[in-house]
């Protein structure tokens, strides 16, 4: 006999906010977190094709072997691992690893020089900013390249300083266009290869709106299921010119999680402290996510006007839920965290923009009282800030 479904799981992830980043298995992961009650929003990161089957990136490796290059740009270090994996399984692998050794190599990042350095192959340069932009700056003006007034953005004049000279570049889903057309107007014969596919959603870019989402402090908690989507995410971020802001707020608003080890290894390395659950499977994944959500990111404060309940991104008092403004529930939060304690005028001022004047602060106060049921549950410290009101034991 079929058990009847819990009542209460539809609202255990209720308020809550959960990113998505998998592509394979990504539809059974957002049902189970939808049924649960949580709002998802999906980016799928990459799909991989199966290293027998890329013949795209077979063809390319025989290229740049017979083409012996001049300079190899080497972007991820997955990118890398796996080129020389396709190489490894027909059979170039040597001849790969020979062809690029004689080359002049160059590296996006620290992690990238680290699958070329385990490879046995030695880099000469390291783009300052982790960038495509930064690194074919550094490829132009080690060739000779006039950059003065030139910009990344491919403007200016860069001279034809690659005349002549094999490039190869290793690619991953994001790179931008531009960068490979400095390298042509330069003069290179440039060959591309992209050992992996990132996948591009129809429409918008979900992707870059969903690490929008995160710097923003607008999810709870983002979830990975495979390090190369962690390293294609990261690596979008650092073309987006947003990293700093992304890890910042991975570290203090945003939490990660993953779906065992092996997946949360880049995120420790970025410095975050991600849930992994004890089985590596997707299910284990989904109930620690909802157990962490449900148990330990809900929180209750006992008001004159009743219960405070804080879940994910929304609040009740009493059992009766309210529409907040996010800038209402920053400040809401924070008055919250305080447990009735005196919160600055200037701590509040910084959550309403980084330039808020006290007359602006003022505003977004009244504002976030008049969604509430009573507007005399945030009190006003003369001078100092405002203070929630709670009942005293």
């Amino acid at each position: 006999m079929a058990q009847s479904p819990d009542p209460e799981l539809g609202t255990m992830l209720a308020g809550f906010r959960v990113g998505v980043t998998s592509h394979r298995r990504s539809q059974d992961l957002i049902e189970a977190l939808e049924r649960r009650g949580a709002e998802v929003m999906h980016a799928p990161v990459l799909t991989i094709a199966p290293v027998g089957q890329d013949l795209a990136v077979l063809d390319d490796t025989r290229l740049t072997i017979a083409s012996r290059p001049d300079l190899t740009i080497v972007t991820t270090a997955y990118g890398m691992r796996r080129w020389l994996e396709v190489a490894d399984a027909a059979g170039l692998g040597e001849d790969l690893q020979d062809a690029l050794g004689a080359s002049r190599i160059y590296v996006r990042g620290p992690k990238a020089r680290g699958a070329v350095r385990a490879a046995g192959l030695t880099d000469v340069g390291i783009s300052s900013d982790e960038t495509t932009a930064k690194l074919v700056d550094l490829v132009l003006h080690d060739a000779g390249g006039r950059l003065e007034g030139s910009g990344s953005d491919g403007s200016g004049l860069e001279g034809r300083v690659l005349e002549g000279k094999r490039v190869v570049m290793q690619l991953h889903g994001y790179t931008d266009k531009v960068q490979l057309d400095r390298l042509r107007d330069a003069g290179a014969e440039l060959i591309t290869v992209t050992p992996y596919r990132w996948v591009r959603p129809e429409g918008a870019d979900r992707l870059q709106g969903l690490i929008e989402a995160v710097c923003e402090g607008e999810l709870d908690v983002v979830t990975f299921t495979s390090a190369p989507a962690v390293d294609a995410f990261f690596s979008t971020a650092h073309e987006l010119g947003v990293y700093p802001r992304l890890i910042t707020a991975l570290r203090q608003r945003v939490a990660t999680a993953a779906v065992g080890p092996v997946t949360a290894a880049p995120l420790v390395a970025a410095g975050l402290r991600p849930w992994v659950p004890d089985r590596f499977r997707m299910g284990a994944l989904i109930k620690l996510v909802t157990d962490h959500l449900s148990l330990r990111q809900v929180a209750r404060l006992e008001t004159p006007e009743g219960v405070v309940e804080l879940r994910g991104r929304t609040m009740a008092i009493d059992g009766r839920s309210l529409q907040v403004a996010p800038t209402g529930m920053l400040l809401f939060k924070a008055l919250f965290d305080a447990g009735g304690a005196v919160v600055s005028r200037e701590t509040l001022a910084r959550l309403v923009s980084s330039s808020a004047s006290d007359h602006a602060l003022d505003m977004a106060v009244n504002r976030l009282r008049s969604a509430l049921p009573s507007a005399d549950l945030i009190q006003t410290v003369v001078k100092r800030g405002y203070r929630l009101r709670v009942n005293t034991p």
